[in-house]
């Protein structure tokens, strides 16, 4: 939120929290009114086979929402994941959904009908009680995704409370455009992660100020990695949508610039804990070159 929706109360009633919606309510809020058709929905069935097996009772939808609409009057795809499901986490029948809707778009736009495809993003990465198969699912999601953004721009969100991490974050970096929220986090592993693998002297996963330091929306933006800091509300997260596809395909992504990242990580002191500000600035004289 910015200065300016806060000082003007009007402003502030008026917005709506993209936040505090489900992945459904995400998509339909985004498509233009009237134009809203989910594929593969709840009532096609598509359970995870594996959950039930572990005690674990599934979702009819496996936590992946494909919807059909509109955005901006031109012809768009979303795919949202329910972060509520699992903790938004990727498995066999999400995975299939996900991929098979890019691989769809990629086959539109080659045959030139191009099609605008957002992803929603809340997720923890794969599922674990599917292992492998969750694995597999997020590689064959992120070379769909690598195939179609060359054709078409893909526009990624990540707007919170989930956020967005493990393989997934990986998905997320991919895209041609992200936009993130300041209550938003990206990163490859989560904080608790961290502090288990590497003790709380690395990561204090109790440290909210730090988290949001170092993952969050706002020093994503700030350092670059985000192409879009917003704040909540479904308006202007729809406006920043529209203003991303008019960008178009990317020149050259991010993820394409690895020799780039990785001199510029090797010339960073690791004698100490790095401050927020001081990698804001290191990578803010890399966005100069």
């Amino acid at each position: 939120m910015n200065r300016a929706t806060l000082l003007d109360p009007g402003r502030f009633l008026a917005r709506k929290s993209f936040i505090e919606l489900n992945a459904r309510e995400r998509s339909q809020s985004l498509l233009d009114d009237g134009t809203y058709r989910e594929l593969l929905g709840p009532f096609d069935r598509l359970e995870s086979p594996w959950l039930p097996m572990q005690g674990v009772v599934p979702q009819a939808d496996d936590g992946l929402i494909v919807a059909l609409g509109k955005i901006g009057g031109k012809d768009s795809v979303i795919l949202a994941v329910e972060g509520q499901f699992q903790g938004g986490s990727a498995g066999e029948v999400s995975g299939a959904k996900m991929t098979a809707a890019l691989d769809l778009a990629h086959e539109d736009a080659r045959n030139g009908r191009p099609i605008q495809v957002v992803l929603l993003l809340e997720t923890g990465g794969v599922r674990l009680q599917e292992a492998n198969l969750g694995l597999e699912a997020i590689a064959e999601i992120n070379s769909s995704l690598v195939t179609l953004r060359r054709h078409a721009a893909i526009v990624c969100v990540i707007a919170g409370m989930v956020g967005c991490f493990g393989g997934m974050s990986i998905t997320a970096s991919l895209c041609s455009y992200l936009i993130m929220t300041r209550e938003a986090r990206l990163g490859l592993n989560g904080p608790e992660v961290i502090e288990e693998m590497s003790g709380i002297d690395e990561f204090d996963a109790g440290d909210r100020q730090l988290i949001w330091s170092v993952t969050g929306g706002e020093q994503r933006h700030a350092t670059g990695f985000a192409d879009y800091l917003v704040e909540d509300d479904v308006e202007a997260i729809k406006q920043c949508i529209i203003e991303a596809f008019h960008r178009g395909v990317p020149s050259r992504n991010r993820s394409e610039q690895v020799e780039g990242y990785l001199r510029d990580l090797a010339a960073i002191d690791v004698s100490h804990q790095l401050e927020s500000s001081e990698v804001r600035k290191l990578w803010s004289k890399r966005e100069n070159r």
